[in-house]
């Protein structure tokens, strides 16, 4: 297979610039120049007439609806539970314990095992002789509704015998302390990434800064919350499951370890999902509830998770203290980096283990060449609900440290952060960091485009005139990289995954030219679909409106075995539905050779017509070639060549690809309250050959919105293992209030390893905000000198590192 890479460009085409183009008529692209246009989404108008269907659509004759009493402790032992009085409550059909589960059921997995020797607790979908988090589902019942349901777990009596709880990290750490498992220690698991000689570069360096960071605990919040309706066949015993998932192959192996089945007996569906963000991707007991309450009642079984719920049910993530420091040379050189990175879990390991955590550890030199490295992760089990997947992984608390000691050294040192940043940034490539190669890109350039966005915005002068107006603003920068493309899946299982991460994608067309990609990604509301569409189309040179995308069902769909995440849906899913189109474009051409009687390397293919090149007049439609591979074969057909047209290809990529970004934000500080507002932010990025701009543009600016959330004022509050958020009052994400207009530029360095030099921005916008916010912040307040060590960002931290500043 031959691929044309395009060089590095950081003007993109015209045809990238201006309005959004339509799909099909006056002023829609042409087939070859797809990749790189402004594409509408194919998914929209559906989305926008209300014309989805999510998890809670989902309606089967006969359905059950379940509900989940969970814990009210986070810590205790379970003494006795009588259901009596539910069961014969009218309406419901059965009630379920964790008894029940653990005697036909093996445990929850763990498909990420990064740490040798790791205790990784065995736990069942539901608390089996103690309850070790609140949200811990004790009793589940299902009924004819989920009002009965609920009134049905309001009958259950459980007695409890209450035990000290792990609630917080120093709680966790204390050796006199309460275990979360008998027995064990509440540190499951220590590993070290190193790189160098870290001891000289300390012992040699003119400089140290060290620092100690607090990343609160957070969650991805998707508005459409999980859920799952689950039919289990009482006669073939075979299991038909409709679930919120990104990865529904994932998924249905993992419902096989867990039930005992064979996969061919699971079916996965994935109706609409309004948000993933990573909480999507993780494998959860609910899925397992549902389908033994079905199994028990020979009935379909619904299982929503309500918003109140969602705070305890689905994984947590970021919540992670990092003890790090720096060492470097007097003029800005960095020679070394090393610390702990302290990863507050729950009270067992959700389905990604430690990964994201592992991650933040192995990625701590991000895009600096920094020569001597060694950071040790420290796994820490808390009586706290799992902790899992959410946008950016471990990324955004590695980012945070590498940053917040270069803003530390640039004041020590006496010059501009961004100054040491560009002496300091990774230059050639492929260059080996600490764990990772990184495949390609322009650092420096992808750095002076923020600066030079900044200076376009006239943010400068924005802060001049606030602050003769005594007003406190400032400007901050925050400079990461980001894993995508994720593969391959050798090297991944070396690193402790339990699970293939290669593609597979089938392109088809029909016998009117019609042409259907089946992917085992998903769409969330990130427009794959669209991504997938315009490879493939772009492709195999016909029209953007013939090609659909099928996706989520693991009985028509292809296997794609990690699924929608880690960056990895256009990058993943494009390279390899191009490879297939590929494939189908060459026997294309093989029939219209034949059909026009010349060779297939003297035909072109443009909007679903191939001619002979020099000879336009001379052509065949996609629907005459259709036709002769299903229909009217004889003649038309060469000797030879099997009817079907059909390009089926798996890729296993050599390297994940790396992508980069730089976020700039303009924030202003109210001194009296310590409220922190964003006034204006900018993220220069390079995500390889970018498909859709309109829909990067997308990707960064939700990411952006998510990132300042998490910055300023999303937090997993807890007090002593009890959780202080039931709602989002409590849990504050952004509103369109407090999110700017967010400005993106496009630099392009395609992938090294991607075919059509595809990377990942799916986690662009996220990684670098609490880094840029946090320097914005510091900068506003030039007369306090103070440090930001604590995410988020809250009023009450900001004023009390206000006051001691003033008191100092």
């Amino acid at each position: 297979m031959s691929i044309t890479i395009p060089p590095t460009t950081e003007e993109p085409p015209a045809r990238r610039s201006g309005h959004n183009l339509p799909r099909s008529g006056p002023g829609a692209p042409s087939s070859d120049e797809l990749v790189g246009a402004r594409v509408r989404r194919s998914e929209d108008p559906r989305i926008l007439t209300g014309r989805t269907k999510y998890i809670d659509d989902v309606m089967i004759s006969g359905m059950l609806e379940a509900a989940v009493l969970r814990s009210p402790h986070p810590h205790a032992k379970i003494l006795r539970i009588d259901t009596s009085r539910a069961l014969v409550l009218p309406g419901v059909f059965g009630v379920l314990t964790g008894l029940d589960v653990q005697a036909v059921c093996d445990v929850q997995p763990v498909i990420w095992q990064m740490i040798p020797d790791q205790f990784i607790p065995e736990h069942y979908a539901m608390a089996t002789d103690r309850v070790r988090w609140v949200g811990q589902p004790v009793v589940a019942v299902a009924a004819v509704d989920r009002y009965v349901a609920e009134d049905a777990l309001e009958l259950i009596d459980v007695d409890y015998e209450v035990l000290p709880a792990a609630g917080d990290l120093d709680t966790a750490l204390d050796p006199d302390g309460p275990q979360v498992w008998d027995g064990h220690s509440n540190i499951s698991g220590v590993t070290t990434v190193p790189k160098g000689d870290v001891a000289a570069a300390f012992s040699d360096a003119d400089v140290i800064v060290r620092t100690t960071l607090d990343y609160g605990r957070q969650m991805g919040t998707p508005l459409e919350t999980r859920g799952v309706v689950s039919t289990w066949d009482p006669i073939t015993d075979e299991l038909d499951i409709w679930m919120s998932s990104q990865a529904p192959n994932l998924a249905r192996d993992l419902l096989g370890d867990v039930l005992g089945i064979s996969i061919e007996k699971i079916r996965v569906r994935v109706p609409d999902v309004g948000g993933g963000f990573g909480n999507k991707f993780d494998f959860y007991g609910e899925e397992i509830i549902a389908t033994m309450l079905s199994k028990r009642t020979g009935r379909p079984v619904k299982l929503i998770e309500d918003r109140a719920e969602s705070f305890v049910a689905t994984v947590h993530s970021r919540n992670q203290r990092l003890d790090v420091e720096l060492a470097a040379t007097r003029d800005g050189k960095i020679t070394g980096i090393r610390g702990t990175v302290y990863q507050v879990l729950g009270a067992v390991l959700g389905t990604v283990g430690v990964g994201p955590a592992w991650a933040a550890t192995a990625i701590m030199t991000g895009p600096y060449a920094i020569p001597n490295a060694e950071v040790t992760l420290k796994a820490v089990l808390t009586n706290r609900p799992p902790y899992g997947s959410y946008r950016g992984w471990g990324q955004p608390k590695g980012c945070f440290a590498h940053e917040r000691l270069i803003e530390l050294l640039a004041r020590e040192i006496g010059l501009p952060a961004n100054e040491i940043r560009r002496r300091n940034l990774i230059t050639e490539f492929p260059y080996f960091s600490q764990v990772f190669l990184f495949d390609s890109g322009d650092y420096r350039r992808c750095l002076e485009l923020a600066e030079e966005a900044v200076a376009e915005q006239g943010w400068d002068q924005v802060v001049e005139d606030a602050r003769a107006q005594g007003r406190s603003v400032g400007i901050g920068y925050g400079f990461h990289v980001e894993i995508t493309a994720f593969g391959p899946s050798r090297i991944m299982n070396a690193a402790g995954l339990q699970h293939a991460t290669f593609d597979e994608e089938v392109v088809r067309m029909d016998s009117t030219g019609g042409v259907t990609v089946f992917t085992g990604q998903i769409g969330m509301g990130q427009g794959v679909q669209t991504a997938i569409a315009q490879v493939a189309a772009q492709t195999l040179g016909v029209p953007l409106d013939t090609v659909t995308v099928v996706q989520g069902d693991t009985d028509s769909c292809p296997y794609t075995g990690y699924g929608t995440g880690a960056s990895r849906g256009a990058a993943m899913g494009g390279a390899t539905a191009m490879a297939a189109a590929v494939d189908l474009r060459t026997k294309i051409l093989r029939i219209a050779g034949h059909l026009l009687e010349a060779s297939p390397d003297d035909l072109v293919v443009t909007d679903g017509v191939v001619s002979i090149v020099g000879a336009p007049s001379r052509s065949v439609s996609m629907r005459e070639i259709g036709d002769a591979s299903y229909r009217r074969l004889l003649g038309r057909l060469p000797e030879g060549e099997s009817p079907v047209l059909e390009g089926r290809v798996v890729f296993e990529p050599e390297n994940v690809a790396f992508s980069n970004g730089c976020s700039a934000a303009l924030m202003e500080v109210d001194v009296e309250t310590g409220r922190a507002h964003t006034l204006g932010y900018i993220v220069s990025h390079d995500c390889g050959v970018v498909i859709n701009p309109m829909m990067v543009d997308g990707q960064v600016h939700g990411g952006a919105a998510q990132g300042i959330g998490g910055a300023l004022y999303e937090e997993l509050v807890y007090e002593g293992g009890y959780p202080q958020v039931s709602s989002l009052f409590d849990y504050l994400v952004p509103s369109a209030a407090d999110v700017p207009r967010i400005h993106t530029k496009h630099l392009e360095t395609p992938a090294g390893a991607i075919p059509g030099g595809f990377k990942g921005v799916g986690e662009c916008g996220t990684i670098g905000a609490a880094s840029a916010i946090c320097a914005a912040i510091e900068d506003a307040l030039p007369d306090h000198a103070i440090t930001l060590t604590q995410i988020p960002v809250t009023p009450v931290r900001l004023r009390r590192s206000i006051v001691a500043a003033e008191g100092a």
